[in-house]
């Protein structure tokens, strides 16, 4: 996407590239690969945010709503529907947690685990043909760079104008 006019700037701003922005690149391989995987799942009849939480769930076991909510990264409101959706549908069942009345936990049903086996290997070979070009030490390299990234985004205060 190279629209550079005379590689200038446009009046009293810094000059500014999306192909410069680590941002750029991880908004454009989410997309690309959410389109993917919603493809292949919508083939399994499933959707991408219950593939998560239920991913979410084999790997972490009980977990909180606000915590799906942060993994899936998405909103507290449309992760408790989608819950309550599973839930009616049997795949997994929520509890109040004892040691916080206001927090409901989630875990996987033996349906759940069933469902999720179905669409995992589908996922596994997508994420494994995505990545297999690379080594698995650039892999994790990958990892470690995007981690630091997340935390020092986490940590930078809001800025206000």
């Amino acid at each position: 996407m190279k629209n550079r006019k005379n590689g200038a700037a446009p009046t009293g701003t810094r000059a500014f590239h999306m192909e410069d922005s680590p941002f750029y690149w991880i908004a454009r391989i989410s997309g690309e690969y959410s389109h993917r995987l919603e493809k292949l799942l919508k083939k399994a009849r499933c959707d991408i945010p219950t593939w998560r939480i239920l991913t979410m769930l084999h790997d972490g076991g009980t977990l909180s709503v606000s915590e799906i909510a942060t993994h899936a990264v998405a909103k507290l409101p449309t992760i408790a529907r989608t819950i309550y959706r599973l839930e009616e549908q049997k795949l997994v069942k929520t509890k109040t947690d004892p040691r916080d009345a206001r927090v409901s936990l989630v875990s996987l049903t033996r349906a759940g685990e069933r469902a999720l086996a179905r669409i995992m290997s589908p996922t596994t070979e997508l994420r494994a043909q995505s990545i297999a070009s690379m080594s698995p030490a650039t892999v994790k390299q990958l990892n470690t760079l995007l981690k630091a990234l997340l935390e020092s985004v986490a940590a930078t205060p809001p800025v206000n104008r």
